[in-house]
């Protein structure tokens, strides 16, 4: 995995230890595994979010661990022109590229540990396809894409877009040196990642040395969930497995605990970990498609308004790219 590491995690500012006395670490409620299937053009994707209750992601709605894939020239693809409104997609690149481009001129590459951060609002058209050259080529492709949901007051705030360099993600040890942090939003222990969300939430991915347990204080009005990319260990005081494809959903308290197997595939030597929290939003959800809403009248209505093109239109200099690759038509 080339997003961003260290040699030496110990050298990083390192987040405290927590107390068991005092702190109550979070029962695993649930680890479910995640199905398998395909997005816009044709990629491989996991629906990690796939048999759990909307009540217990809360603010998140979805996400697909993207690969880990390897392409052949001719074979990578992406996702054709389509509208978004009513929450922000979250696009987190560990191998491979990117292209994003939006009816507001936003977008860019971004590549191995990079994150786009687009916020849909009231409604934005956006298209996602690897650069040429890596159709030309081929090679290894691995991310997520993650949605989280606006508040209805915030459903309709203007699109925005941020591009969080690798480079810029909070990097944090743990107390021992055997995990390594990296905060793209929210924070862990006061330190506090590049990403601005409209919704409270912690975005962190997290690697696990083999043998190593890593216990994190987190924020008791947060829920807490944790994704396995790569590898296996154990979550939960109560050491519940879990390996590559599994998310467990953790229960009320004010630390999280993962621990890594002493033995790994020679593939994946480390435990690579997603781990998401935020604060729910506790509103009604009407989901359909591309559009996150509170009614069925308003995805209705959201359909509608992308029907009259009230939700953009293509930027003239993008009217001829589309996501299909020679092998996908």
């Amino acid at each position: 995995m080339p997003a961003v590491t260290v040699e030496n995690p110990l050298a990083l500012p390192l987040v405290r230890r927590t107390d068991p006395t005092a702190e109550h670490d979070r029962p695993v409620t649930s680890v479910t595994t995640a199905p398998t299937g395909f997005e816009g053009e044709g990629f491989p994707v996991r629906r990690a979010f796939a048999g759990v209750d909307l009540r217990a992601l809360d603010p998140f709605i979805h996400m697909d661990q993207m690969g880990e894939v390897l392409y052949q020239a001719g074979e990578p693809k992406g996702t054709p022109w389509h509208p978004h409104r009513g929450f922000e997609t979250v696009t987190y690149m560990i191998d491979g590229e990117f292209q994003h481009s939006d009816s507001n001129g936003g977008g860019g590459l971004i590549t191995n540990g990079d994150t786009q951060w687009m916020t849909a609002g009231g409604g934005i058209l956006h298209i996602e396809v690897p650069p040429e050259h890596l159709i030309a080529s081929g090679g290894l492709f691995h991310g997520f894409q993650l949605w989280v949901n606006l508040p209805k007051a915030q459903k309709f705030v203007a699109p925005r877009y941020q591009d969080i360099r690798a480079g810029n993600v909070a990097l944090l040890g743990s107390p021992d040196g055997g995990a390594l942090l990296r905060v793209i939003a929210g924070e862990v222990d006061g330190h506090a990642g590049p990403g601005s969300t409209y919704t409270p939430i912690t975005m962190v991915h997290a690697t696990l040395s083999a043998g190593a347990s890593l216990t994190l204080p987190w924020r008791p009005d947060f829920n807490a969930l944790a994704y396995v990319m790569n590898g296996r260990g154990t979550v939960g005081a109560e050491k519940r497995p879990i390996h590559l494809g599994q998310l467990a959903v953790f229960g009320a308290g004010d630390t999280i605990t993962i621990t890594a197997d002493p033995t790994q595939e020679s593939r994946s030597p480390n435990l690579d970990v997603l781990l998401l929290g935020g604060r729910p939003i506790r509103e009604p959800v009407a989901a359909y498609g591309p559009f996150v809403m509170n009614t069925r009248a308003e995805l209705t209505q959201a359909f509608e308004d992308y029907q009259a093109g009230r939700l953009g239109s293509i930027p003239a200099a993008h009217l001829g790219v589309d996501a299909s690759t020679p092998d996908a038509e």
